[in-house]
């Protein structure tokens, strides 16, 4: 029995349960949005594997019939306050609740897709950079600071052609460094921002699925990819083949910190040079595997039905992988 634990309103999470289903292998849905109201989840430690059970409304699961979870976590946003409970203390409660379901996901014996110390990474770029290098991946020249003057310096010194973005986990939107922003720099004395040199090339989006690997090559002409619609821009992509020491350094870093899914982004310059800019923990892969046909969701669902030594294919993977690997380009339609 595979556990899935998300948001119904999650297209990720509603594509893994689609695909579990079309596969024809079994799972229950522990729905994020409101539990614990209408679940109830018991266990101990007997020894350092966790026995007891989960249980929905109207199913019973022992965790030691559990071949795989796939857990994809929701934050406060979007979730109604317990009963009569102030709005003001919600946050609180339900990391409250998610910690103990945390706790219990960290200790299961079967495939977790993931973990969350896979993603304690994502916490910091930095220290996810260190270990991005480790692995054999180059990273950009990058600087982080509070001081307009380290920055103008930065600046120059790579052409005036320079991104900034986010230090911590926290999603945000890839801007270059535009001269009239110069001015501004002395704000950076409130907050230390992440600077980076813009590498030229084309982005390549990786996802390791256990011990798989699937690779598009995106195309679009705006610094982050991911808004390209809103700048009114297109995005394209197509299935490619990254070389066997970018393909071995990616799946070594998911395995070193323990993800069995991950999303890697990456950088290929005119030269052939690889650039990893950093690794996702729960990566949103529908978008991609919308626009390039690569069976990622069909590879997660044989992981979660199967774990990692089995060799059991779901029916209709050949048939996709080789659909997936035909070189087309697909745009996408926002």
């Amino acid at each position: 029995m595979i556990l899935v634990c998300g948001g119904l309103a999650d297209t990720v999470t509603e594509l893994v349960c689609a695909r579990l289903q079309n596969c024809g292998y079994p799972y229950r849905f522990l729905d994020l949005g409101t539990y614990p109201k209408g679940f109830k989840i018991k266990w101990s430690w007997q020894g350092p594997i966790p026995n007891g059970y989960i249980a929905g409304p109207d199913w019973k699961v022992d965790l030691n019939e559990l071949t795989g979870v796939y857990a994809r976590y929701l934050g406060p946003e979007g979730r109604l306050p317990p009963p009569d409970t102030p709005t003001s203390a919600a946050p609180a409660i339900y990391n409250e609740y998610d910690t103990g379901l945390i706790t219990l996901m960290e200790d299961l014996p079967c495939v977790v897709i993931n973990r969350i110390a896979g993603g304690l990474s994502n916490n910091s770029k930095l220290f996810q950079a260190l270990l991005v290098r480790q692995s054999g991946l180059r990273t950009p020249p990058t600087l982080v600071t509070n001081d307009a003057e380290a920055v103008v310096r930065f600046y120059h010194k790579h052409h005036e052609n320079i991104i900034y973005k986010s230090l911590s986990g926290v999603r945000s939107i890839v801007r270059r460094l535009s001269p009239d922003q110069l001015d501004r720099l002395p704000l950076l004395c409130h907050c230390p921002t992440q600077f980076q040199a813009c590498i030229p090339g084309i982005n390549v989006r990786v996802h390791t699925v256990g011990d798989e690997l699937f690779a598009v090559r995106v195309h679009s002409d705006v610094v982050d990819y991911r808004y390209a619609h809103a700048e009114g821009s297109d995005v394209t992509m197509e299935p490619v083949s990254v070389p066997p020491s970018v393909a071995n350094s990616c799946l070594q870093l998911s395995h070193q910190l323990g993800l069995l899914l991950s999303g890697i982004d990456l950088k290929e310059t005119p030269e052939g040079d690889y650039y990893c800019f950093e690794i996702n923990p729960s990566p949103g892969f529908l978008y991609y595997e919308k626009y390039s046909g690569q069976p990622i969701s069909l590879a997660v669902a044989e992981l979660l039905h199967n774990g990692m030594h089995s060799s059991g294919l779901c029916s209709k993977r050949n048939s996709h992988t080789q659909a997936a690997m035909e070189p087309n380009t697909t745009k996408v339609n926002y």
